[in-house]
């Protein structure tokens, strides 16, 4: 579905415009009534809505709604290379997803627009005894636009289940980089794959809906071939990590070499390839070291940022 400002008469609080419009059936066959809050529930639907226009030659933003638990900090603009360049952190109040909660992110950047999107630290999906959480997230590029949604990893708990389903809209010229981190579990806990599930789904498209990429995960602890430690799956580490790069800045196979150079002894196990219509590039890679997880996704940033727009990222200053 493509990703549009919702109208005036849009109830954010309805279940359509929260909830997942079509769960994966291992997701769906969890739905239950939990004995504490449910869904829609105060508390349990957190909703951002974002909009992004250049004004004065910076990055502003220009329309905002936020509901509790998710909210983000004000912009700062901290790059003295691109100092338009707006920087957004986004937060959540509840410390963590829990069950029953559904969430829906939705950022629209304008014509020209310089946005770096991430989170305060990792998000925690807690142990759950009933039902699922979910959350949409709906990310809109227009032409010119610089894009960086990058939060940070994802930490399943022991019992938890969660679905994300991402609809990412690039407009010819524009910019998407889009970066995820799984990680196993509470492993100082030893808690290693031992969530219930976890399914996400995420689509690149144009504006007019022409598909430029998909890339679906299913994760079942215990399923068959080795579950998800098996090869072509986790292949028992402990993180796993995505980067997407949809451009036209760069050929795709040049965006490929530089990640190529930029993980050359990292230590992280990697591969790179080229997206279908040579819309851009991704890399996936594995280790057990969140260190080395961090280290690499920041060596891929840094890259691909000084490829793309000829100068280097800033630090974030994150813990």
């Amino acid at each position: 579905m493509p990703s549009t400002p919702p109208a005036a008469t849009t109830d954010r609080l309805a279940p359509a415009y929260y909830a997942a419009s079509r769960l994966p059936p291992d997701v769906a066959a969890l739905a239950s009534v939990p004995d504490t809050l449910a869904a829609g529930s105060p508390a349990k639907v957190g909703i951002l809505d974002l909009a992004f226009e250049v004004r004065d030659g910076r990055t502003e933003l220009v329309e905002r709604y936020q509901k509790s638990p998710l909210q983000i900090m004000r912009p700062l603009w901290i790059d003295p290379a691109m100092p338009g360049m707006s920087h957004v952190y986004m937060m959540a109040t509840g410390g963590g997803v829990a069950q029953a909660d559904r969430y829906r992110i939705d950022v629209r950047c304008g014509p020209g627009t310089q946005l770096h999107l991430t989170t305060q630290a990792a998000t925690k999906v807690f142990r759950m005894e009933h039902d699922f959480a979910s959350q949409r997230v709906h990310l809109r590029a227009e032409e010119g636009s610089y894009v960086e949604y990058l939060p940070d990893p994802l930490i399943l708990f022991k019992d938890s289940r969660f679905y994300q389903c991402s609809e990412v809209v690039v407009a010819p010229g524009a910019t998407v980089v889009l970066g995820d981190t799984l990680t196993a579990g509470r492993l100082a806990r030893g808690e290693r794959h031992d969530y219930r599930t976890l399914a996400t789904d995420l689509r690149f498209t144009r504006p007019d809906g022409t598909l430029l990429g998909v890339d679906t995960v299913r994760l079942t602890p215990g399923g068959p071939g080795g579950g998800v430690v098996g090869p072509g799956v986790f292949a028992g580490h402990d993180h796993v990590a995505s980067v997407f790069v949809v451009t036209d800045r760069a050929p795709a196979t040049e965006i490929a070499d530089t990640l190529h150079t930029a993980l050359a002894g990292s230590g992280v196990l990697f591969g790179v390839s080229t997206l279908p219509r040579e819309c851009g590039t991704w890399v996936r890679f594995l280790d057990d070291s969140p260190v080395r997880v961090a280290a690499a996704h920041e060596a891929v940033r840094q890259a691909v940022h000084r490829l793309l727009t000829g100068h280097l990222a800033p630090n974030l200053r994150k813990p």
